[in-house]
């Protein structure tokens, strides 16, 4: 008895204070708990490989457990970029053209275990500003023609409304509409009706019939993952370029691939937004929630943030007079921050002219735009708007370009409406001086920084302002 109270320890015989607490494990510790240690050293870390939009790539060593989105904040950090929650990690498949935005809460190493040897499969690290718009304006994603809801809803519905039919368990909305389809073995295409109901995607086998007797069952999600066609008709001889599919995971190749493509970009997102809900339902809804957690004002379904109260204590202020004034006209004070701008940048260019030659100056002016995030040099259209497509098809979602019918000129291409449009930036020679101008002289900016600051704080000629810019990062 005496030997087994040698033994003992000062933490079982409570009778004795310990004199140094902080250097002794209480069981109840859950940092340095021995029941911790097995689990913390059990998470094995693997490499990983990620690629940016200039090809440069980076490699990191994580933890088997890692999400898409714990990889998007570990690049932020160590790239010290601005998060906006839209940085999103791509995985794209190099020889069939294919590529998917991976959802947040997805696990990398998963993801990866899908891949099949024969194919050449990046991740990318890229913005997508499209990848939770639906919450924002689900309206313009679900169009009248193509969304059904069952009998005893009330059609008028809200934009809340028809989130919590597609989040909810009980009911969901039909989507229902024309797609062509790839004939299994073939490479003919065929044109049918299809319906996505919570069940799977079936397609009509007489005309626009819904029966239960005239519909076959297409495909279902849960053992499959989503892919967009990022090279149009060229791999798969689709009848259009708005084209997805769905790959079974684990599988053998294209051969089992099962091709659909729309008539219009409008269709394809309707098509593949429905069922990214149908797929992950809720837990799409609390990967947009999680940036703004714990703030005031962020009920469920009430999407859009609160501003902080430093932004609402901000006002307009004019210093142009012996006595500042509050502008409390929205319009004047618009035209007032242009005007400084304006005017900041004739002051910086006069300053600039009294250190250099005006012939140096007119060169600089010509190639400034090049410094700039949002210019791309020599791509094309298609790569312009490959480009934009997966940085997402939100309204202002921009890049600057060189023209390829003009050397002279630059064009603009700018998403609206689920389409990307191309305008041309003209240069105009007036008194010996170079401007540059979208609306034939109307409005003329000395450089193309002129041109894009002016659009991202007015429409103008433009279908919308200037939001988003496609930048290729480097990492």
């Amino acid at each position: 008895n005496r030997r087994k109270k040698k033994g003992d320890s000062i933490l079982e015989n409570p009778l004795i204070p310990n004199p140094f607490p902080e250097l002794c494990c209480s069981p109840f510790a859950s940092v340095l708990s021995a029941s911790l240690l097995p689990k913390a050293t059990s998470r094995k870390k693997q490499v990983i490989k990620v690629y940016s939009e200039d090809d440069t790539s980076r490699a990191l060593e994580v933890p088997g457990d890692i999400t898409a989105r714990d990889v998007c904040q570990l690049l932020i950090l160590k790239n010290h970029y601005v998060d906006d929650h839209s940085w999103t990690l791509f995985e794209q498949l190099t020889h069939t053209g294919l590529g998917r935005a991976i959802e947040d809460h997805e696990l990398v190493m998963e993801v990866q275990s899908n891949w099949v040897m024969e194919e050449e499969t990046k991740l990318y690290f890229r913005k997508n500003y499209a990848k939770y718009e639906f919450f924002k304006n689900p309206l313009n994603f679900f169009p009248d023609h193509m969304i059904s809801f069952p009998s005893e809803t009330n059609a008028d519905l809200s934009h809340s409304g028809i989130l919590q039919m597609f989040l909810s368990s009980g009911t969901y909305p039909e989507i229902h509409g024309y797609l062509h389809a790839k004939e299994q073995g073939k490479k003919s295409w065929k044109k049918l009706y299809f319906l996505l109901r919570r069940s799977g995607l079936y397609f009509s086998t007489k005309g626009t019939s819904k029966e239960p007797r005239h519909l076959q069952f297409f495909c279902e999600f849960s053992n499959s993952d989503m892919y967009m066609s990022l090279t149009g008709k060229k791999i798969s001889g689709a009848p259009t370029n708005y084209g997805f599919c769905f790959k079974p995971n684990k599988s053998g190749g294209t051969r089992d691939l099962k091709q659909l493509c729309a008539d219009d970009e409008q269709s394809r997102t309707c098509w593949m937004t429905a069922i990214r809900l149908l797929k992950y339902g809720m837990q799409l809804y609390q990967n947009y929630m999680q940036p703004y957690q714990g703030r005031s004002g962020c009920s469920p379904l009430n999407i859009t943030p609160m501003r902080s109260i430093s932004e609402n204590s901000l006002v307009a202020m004019d210093f142009s007079g012996h006595r500042s004034r509050i502008i409390e006209n929205p319009t004047e004070a618009l035209s007032v921050a242009v005007e400084e701008g304006l005017a900041w940048r004739r002051r910086g260019c006069l300053r600039l002219n009294s250190h250099g030659s005006p012939i140096a100056m007119s060169n600089m002016g010509m190639s400034i735009h090049r410094s700039q995030s949002w210019f791309h040099h020599k791509i094309s259209r298609e790569e312009a708007q490959r480009l934009i497509l997966q940085h997402g098809l939100v309204d202002g979602v921009f890049l600057v370009r060189d023209s390829q019918s003009n050397p002279k000129t630059f064009v603009l291409s700018l998403s609206h409406g689920l389409k990307i449009k191309h305008f041309q930036i003209v240069p105009l020679e007036d008194d010996g001086k170079l401007f540059y101008t979208l609306d034939d002289g109307h409005t003329r900016f000395t450089d193309l920084i002129q041109l894009v600051e002016f659009y991202q704080l007015n429409k103008g000629v433009l279908p919308c302002k200037l939001k988003h810019y496609c930048a290729r990062i480097a990492l």
